[in-house]
């Protein structure tokens, strides 16, 4: 193997930060089985509300997760294919 001193690894490491927290690669690898909403996701982890809403906050704003609305409640998915990927790995 080559090294290419050329090749910019900028994306895939921001993606390893954020899927670095536990809570956050649980959350990743709970939705690439199935899309959920918040409200499962906090009742499946036992966690708060609030803590899982900002783990899917910066999930989303890392372009990882997308949520589409359905009525009142917003249904998460995994939409990176690299985080996917990930989880395959380590699953």
């Amino acid at each position: 193997m080559e090294f290419d001193k050329t090749r910019n690894f900028n994306e895939e490491a921001e993606i390893f930060k954020v899927l670095g927290h536990p809570v956050r690669l649980k959350i990743v690898a709970g939705l690439c089985t199935r899309e959920c909403n918040v409200k499962h996701i906090w009742e499946c982890l036992g966690l708060p509300q609030a803590t899982v809403s900002q783990h899917l906050a910066l999930l989303k704003n890392k372009g990882i997760i997308e949520g589409k609305r359905e009525g009142v409640e917003v249904h998460y998915t995994v939409v990176h294919p690299l985080a996917k990927k990930l989880i395959e790995v380590v699953s």
